[in-house]
């Protein structure tokens, strides 16, 4: 298997990896800082390793999409603590927060033709939403332009990893939801808006908001027999179509049975069919107020060419397939 295709897909590292990244820092939390600005976030150290992913046949409320269980094995990477948040996010959409000019080939995403936000706004730490995938993954690729470290989407079985955090149950907190509002906010709590990100309490790694307040996009193509499909050692199911793709977490319109740590969703093209404009935005799907993303750092980061390579197939995968 290709080296480039570990590093970026979370295949399996030996463990005598585990202590230094191949940056010489210690493989310990850290804080980016977006440069020119004051915005910044935090990235968490998981540590690779064994899990059993998706659900059991006894799991309340299972579906079928959850299994059957399987073994799989992850490399080390770093993820954000929280939801990338519009504070971070429009410092690449709105050019008067950054002024330095983008790299050869590199757009801002279009306005959209609606206010997102809920009327909410965007600063002070609500997440960023209604972005298409192919929108979270140009934020991946100018990050990386600007801070020089890689980061891309999770694939699903690192961020089901991450959200368990060690946990069995069906949710990474346990097993009963009369607890889900102290981590997440949901249908029953969430007075239907998303809210800061950071309120509830973190899973046991440290992770807030997880489970609900907005979904996350993954990598993955969304495929009914994933558990079947998928490799132990090399996790991740690459993109073939456009859509549908694989998001986790459920969000702050889901009851509680959709924000367990299994639960799977696929994104619908019918997010975005009330767009007006001909052709439909790329970079916005206007039905997904609660659709975000979250950031992740692969422990072993790629070579400058293996990440271009990596941008070019992911970005070039979601525009042209069909």
């Amino acid at each position: 298997m290709k080296k480039s295709t570990l590093l970026f897909l979370g295949g399996f590292i030996p463990a005598t990896l585990l202590a230094q990244t191949n940056t010489g820092k210690p493989f310990e939390a850290y804080t980016q800082t977006i440069p020119g600005t004051q915005v910044s976030f935090k990235m968490q150290a998981i540590q690779g390793g064994e899990f059993l992913m998706g659900s059991p046949s006894t799991e309340k409320s299972r579906n079928s999409n959850e299994g059957p269980q399987k073994k799989v094995t992850l490399a080390p990477f770093f993820i954000g603590t929280h939801e990338v948040t519009f504070d971070a996010y429009d410092v690449y959409a709105d050019e008067e927060k950054d002024k330095s000019p983008l790299p050869d080939g590199m757009t801002r995403p279009s306005p959209p033709y609606i206010d997102l936000t809920l009327g909410m706004g965007k600063s002070g730490g609500f997440p960023a939403n209604s972005m298409s995938q192919y929108g979270a993954l140009m934020y991946c690729r100018w990050l990386y332009e600007k801070t020089g470290i890689f980061y891309r989407l999770p694939t699903e079985a690192e961020w089901e990893y991450a959200c368990r955090a060690g946990a069995s149950t069906p949710y990474n907190f346990g097993n009963d939801s009369a607890a889900l509002g102290d981590y997440a906010w949901y249908k029953a709590n969430s007075g239907n808006v998303y809210h800061k990100v950071g309120q509830k309490k973190p899973n046991a790694w440290g992770l807030y908001d997880m489970l609900g307040n907005v979904a996350e996009w993954t990598m993955d193509q969304y495929d009914e027999q994933y558990f079947t499909k998928v490799d132990a050692n090399n996790p991740v199911l690459k993109a073939t179509t456009k859509t549908p793709r694989t998001i986790k977490g459920g969000h702050f319109q889901d009851d509680a049975r959709s924000l367990r740590s299994a639960a799977r969703l696929k994104s619908d093209i019918n997010w975005n069919r009330r767009d007006p404009q001909i052709p439909k935005s790329k970079w916005w799907n206007a039905d997904s107020p609660f659709i975000g993303f979250r950031l992740v750092s692969p422990k072993d980061q790629p070579t400058k060419e293996e990440a271009q390579q990596f941008f070019e197939d992911a970005i070039n995968k979601f525009i042209g397939a069909r």
